[in-house]
């Protein structure tokens, strides 16, 4: 294996859970979430070597990640509905009440539109509202503003 290799390996390795946490913020299908996991790897692949190191390497993972899932989403519903088969794990079978609020939480999440997901997702994942806004191609008060509108919505929302 070339340093190339496995300077990516070792890059996929510890970013893998962001990568999931992604598509599975788009997907609870088990079969969609590894089709989209292997899109974005050969999407990152792809671009590794261009990548120039101007943003930090999980701004650029979560920006790939994000748009992988997003065209992905457009195509599907251009495509037309699709019955997904079930899933075998579920990673809120706990039924604690930490586990109930949480899964309550990803169903209002999924209610939301694919930029706001996004945006609550990499908020809830811990970044900053300048790497948000460079992710996702916004200002940094503009991060700010949709936050809020976010939770509001959220808050409002009655799953």
């Amino acid at each position: 294996m070339d340093n190339k290799e496995q300077s990516f390996t070792r890059l996929v390795r510890e970013h893998k859970s962001t990568i999931y946490a992604v598509c599975y913020m788009f997907s609870k299908d088990s079969d969609e979430i590894e089709d989209l996991f292997q899109e974005i790897l050969i999407r990152l692949w792809n671009g590794y070597d261009s990548f120039r190191e101007e943003s930090d390497v999980r701004t650029w993972i979560y920006r790939v990640s994000l748009n992988s899932c997003i065209n992905a989403d457009k195509k599907r519903r251009r495509r037309g509905e699709r019955v997904p088969l079930s899933v075998d794990i579920d990673p809120f079978e706990d039924t604690n009440d930490r586990a109930l609020q949480t899964k309550r939480l990803y169903a209002r999440i999924n209610t939301l539109g694919l930029v706001d997901r996004a945006i609550i997702l990499l908020w809830l994942e811990g970044l900053s509202y300048e790497e948000i806004g460079a992710v996702v191609g916004i200002s940094v008060k503009n991060v700010s503003f949709q936050l809020h509108r976010i939770k509001e919505e959220l808050k409002k929302s009655n799953l």
